[in-house]
């Protein structure tokens, strides 16, 4: 299969490496994408799965944990509380071996808890370090310094954590530990990581901690979560969790990451003479509405191979290139595919008739703002297109020329402009582009592999 997988070691060096030398890639204009696509392990789960084999009782086997460097801050935070990790071989596969020590087995970190660039390191992780007895100290790059903590500070204040932060919502956040109480929240905003940290504090709870959300968001949390013995129940937009009772270690399989996976299906789409097949991705129904937007642009995609690991939904996606039309992405279909509205931008620009993207306002506290960065790129490579606060405008029927791309840092915007430059006229050069490693650190090599 294409691209290599890397190590925990080698993402690692690899980021290590990018903090002091900027990465440049050119990109040229191809005849063609095919092969077989394997994506990293799925962000959100690996998370998940980190943090809560990391309070289960005794050694979980994690295959396919992402080889993303987000994920990895999420391990190193959890070594720094005290639990220990490697990786082993296991029928000729590279598997995490995660040694938890039980929902109270953390212990308090000798410094300064780093999550990298991982927003939801630090929101998820902060609902698990709320219930501990010692407190903490969690901060992040300067990208991560800028994003608001709000929404997770308001609920587990409300749960009995005290909280400290930069301007009361900016990391670095302070967290004193203490005996929580059980609360019925309302989210304000629909965020599954926000979802996710109230459901891990609420392990800590005494009583029945209750989740509502106005729209139902990404579920890995609450599948995790009774996958690993926890008393959880599920109804429509309301999610319960009991505090208390022990989480038990288990075998885990996490599927290929479909927001990867969300640029070589558009790079397919878009490359004249393109059929590609992505092996073993994640089709959880909270995550699968990139799918339904992408069809009813009239993209040609097949699901093939399904089956159901761990409560997961896992199969292969073939892809081949479409006309696309276009249309109109708002409401809680935004909400769905925000994550993937870089790529989705620069496949409404060569669409037929266009795409605008509406109540898309959560772009602009992203690993940058997006839309500004968005636009900013586009109009690089010659694109028109009119964006508000909330709003990209993105007629169709453009074309695209080689342009110096600016990153910004942000991984997504790194990833969206390469596969754009696969469909421009003249090379394409991506600065700071080892911002992709962020959640992807194959995807260059895989790019070069499939390329024909």
């Amino acid at each position: 299969m294409p691209g290599s997988k890397a190590t925990s070691s080698d993402t690692v060096a690899r980021t290590q490496r990018y903090n002091t030398v900027s990465m440049v890639e050119s990109i040229s204009p191809v005849q063609g994408l095919h092969g077989v696509v394997t994506v990293p392990g799925d962000k959100s789960v690996s998370h998940r799965f980190a943090m809560l084999t990391s309070i289960a009782e005794g050694e979980s086997l994690i295959h396919n944990y992402s080889t993303g460097a987000d994920c990895q801050s999420t391990l190193a935070c959890m070594q720094a509380l005290g639990i220990s990790h490697e990786f082993k071989e296991v029928d000729g596969q590279r598997v995490l071996a995660v040694h938890g020590k039980g929902i109270h087995g953390l212990q308090q970190a000798a410094e300064q808890l780093d999550a990298g660039n991982s927003g939801s390191t630090i929101r998820m992780l902060s609902g698990i370090l709320a219930g501990q007895s010692f407190t903490t100290k969690i901060a992040g790059d300067s990208s991560l310094a800028k994003r608001p903590m709000k929404r997770v500070i308001t609920p587990l204040s409300q749960m009995g954590a005290h909280i400290e932060a930069v301007e009361g919502q900016f990391p670095p956040l302070t967290i004193k530990g203490s005996h929580l109480k059980a609360i019925d929240y309302e989210l304000p905003v629909a965020s599954a990581q926000v979802k996710s940290c109230i459901l891990l504090a609420g392990l800590y709870a005494n009583g029945e901690t209750i989740v509502r959300e106005p729209i139902v968001t990404r579920d890995h949390t609450e599948i995790a979560l009774r996958e690993l013995g926890a008393e959880i129940t599920v109804e429509p937009r309301i999610v319960r969790v009991r505090g208390g009772a022990p989480l038990v270690a288990k075998t885990l399989f996490v599927p290929g990451d479909l927001s990867s996976a969300a640029f070589f299906l558009v790079a397919a789409l878009i490359v004249p003479d393109s059929e590609i097949v992505l092996a073993g991705v994640g089709l959880n129904p909270t995550r699968t509405a990139l799918l339904d937007v992408l069809r009813c642009m009239g993209a040609a995609i097949k699901l093939l191979h399904i089956q159901q690991l761990n409560g997961e939904i896992i199969g292969n996606l073939e892809v081949r290139t479409s006309r696309i039309k276009g249309g109109v992405i708002e409401g809680a279909t935004t909400a769905a595919v925000i994550d993937e509205v870089p790529i989705l931008s620069v496949l409404g620009a060569l669409s037929e008739d266009g795409l605008v993207i509406r109540d898309a306002a959560e772009l602009r506290v992203k690993e940058t703002d997006r839309i500004k960065t968005i636009e900013d790129n586009l109009r690089r490579m010659g694109v028109e297109v009119r964006t508000t606060e909330s709003t990209l405008e993105i007629p169709g029927k453009q074309k695209l020329r080689g342009a110096t791309i600016d990153s910004f840092g942000d991984h997504r915007i790194a990833m969206a402009f390469a596969i754009a430059g696969l469909a421009a006229k003249g090379a394409t050069i991506i600065q700071d582009a080892e911002a992709a490693s962020v959640s992807f650190p194959e995807f260059y090599s895989i790019l070069k592999q499939i390329a024909r």
